[in-house]
């Protein structure tokens, strides 16, 4: 593995902690403060980080100049796929009536921060490969900030 795709990992696993850290705030806020049910909490701050960690990803660590169009449709898609299984395994997980908050029993199957932190982390791998193989494969370091550092080197 080269240098440049390692700090190309850790660039992504960096923006993909911020995304993380907007993802459980907005998290917690909409089902604790809101009192969301857990999916519908899910669903929103799942949006909220991934535009978040789009925007980054795109400019810093894939350094892509590939058409935001194109790019975020490629990213939508990876998300038509992801988000509907995510949000049913974390209803389903967590015990809950996919359009309310109650309980199907009195206690949850598996506490629902653990089910959003499981869900992130399958989130964080799926996704990188895709951004990396799918989304940017061809156009990876094709911006003017690494078209800048290719010519400083």
């Amino acid at each position: 593995m080269k240098k440049s795709e390692i700090w190309q990992a850790v660039k992504f696993t960096l923006f993909s902690i911020s995304a993380g850290i907007i993802q459980i705030g907005s998290y917690t806020l909409f089902y604790e403060v809101f009192h969301w049910a857990p999916w519908l909490a899910y669903l929103v701050s799942l949006i909220l980080s991934v535009l978040w960690n789009f925007t980054f990803n795109r400019k810093y660590t894939f350094r892509s100049d590939a058409d935001v169009k194109r790019s975020m449709l490629l990213v939508a898609l990876f998300y038509v796929v992801f988000t509907p299984l995510s949000t049913w395994w974390t209803a389903a997980l967590t015990g809950a009536n996919p359009f309310t908050n109650a309980q199907a029993s009195s206690e949850p199957l598996v506490n629902n921060y653990i089910v959003e932190a499981g869900t992130m982390l399958i989130n964080f791998i799926t996704e990188f490969l895709y951004q990396k193989f799918v989304v940017y494969r061809g156009t990876i370091d094709t911006n003017e900030r690494a078209r800048k550092a290719k010519e400083e080197a």
